[in-house]
């Protein structure tokens, strides 16, 4: 507890990024990204396509299952044991993000908003991805409007990118998102082949699947999904009042047991669905969640990913 008697501040939760200081708590969040993800993550790429590269990198003992292509006929025949080599990732990635920043995600009731959580997912994602000649441009989705950040590489480029989207005006209540009209405009004019990540709650519709399959034929692709505690179950407190940001209608309601286990029930089988959707896709998942470690999570991932490439299972 604080000494004015609120609730401590997990020492991982994002910096509320809203208000005069945010400037400052834009730069903590940079920093304590690059000091975590820098001190958890090893390696020459901490990129989240570790891909198959063109670059030669070190050579390991074959596993069934590995790509014959990548033989290393000359490791192989010095051991007697068939051997691979791995590969670095191309460092020349694009990265496009869409980030949904509906009114959906203008809410939380744990460490952080969803939203405060979804620009931290972006930064994470442009320091996974900086270096070299990558550059990182995005597409900020309000439901009311949408803002193309033109892709650019850099340092400076990408802290203003992160900036622009803390900054992005929220909508008004009411305002429906719509997520499918911003993974049109990534898809239209194609783009050079690179990385399209989408960080949203991916609540509401799921008309969003035919733009992110028809995406994945030319790109890699990531979906962060960002979640609150309230998004999957609800409190035993009595009466509450259900509030739906994008429609603006409110509804109070006993939250009794059986109400709360049908609530469950029902978020479960959506989030499912979202599961499978991403999957068909063929789209990695991350989910990221409000009262969590956030950076911890994707740290997992991560090194998940990699084991996955290399052949050493998941972790």
């Amino acid at each position: 507890m604080t000494p004015d008697g609120a609730p401590q501040r997990p020492s991982w939760a994002p910096p509320t990024l809203r208000g005069p200081r945010m400037a400052a708590a834009l730069r903590t969040l940079e920093l304590e990204v690059r000091r975590r993800l820098d001190g958890l993550l090893q390696g020459n790429h901490l990129g989240l396509v570790p891909g198959p590269g063109s670059e030669p990198g070190e050579a390991r003992t074959y596993q069934p299952g590995d790509d014959v292509r990548r033989m290393d006929w000359a490791v192989t025949a010095r051991t007697t044991v068939p051997h691979i080599r791995e590969t670095v990732a191309d460092r020349e990635l694009e990265t496009w993000v869409v980030a949904d920043l509906s009114p959906s995600l203008d809410f939380g009731t744990a460490a952080c908003e969803k939203r405060d959580l979804a620009v931290a997912a972006v930064a994470a994602v442009a320091h996974l991805t900086r270096g070299g000649g990558n550059r990182i441009g995005a597409l900020v989705s309000t439901g009311e409007r949408v803002v193309r950040i033109p892709a650019r590489g850099g340092l400076a480029h990408a802290r203003g990118l992160i900036r622009r989207i803390a900054e992005t005006p929220r909508a008004p209540e009411g305002t429906r998102g719509d997520l499918g009209a911003a993974l049109e405009q990534l898809r239209r004019p194609p783009r050079r082949r690179g990385l399209a990540v989408v960080v949203s709650d991916f609540l509401g519709p799921m008309d969003w699947q035919r733009p992110l399959r028809a995406l994945s034929a030319r790109h890699d692709l990531l979906a962060v999904e960002v979640l609150d505690p309230r998004d999957v179950d609800l409190p035993e407190v009595g009466t509450l009042i259900l509030a739906d940001p994008e429609t603006g209608r409110q509804r109070e309601v006993h939250a009794s047991p059986l109400l709360r286990r049908e609530f469950a029930a029902a978020a479960a089988e959506h989030r499912a669905q979202v599961a499978t959707a991403l999957r068909r896709t063929g789209s990695a998942h991350l989910t990221l969640r409000t009262d969590s470690d956030w950076i911890a999570d994707m740290v997992r991932f991560v090194v998940a990913r990699k084991r996955r490439w290399s052949g050493g299972g998941v972790a």
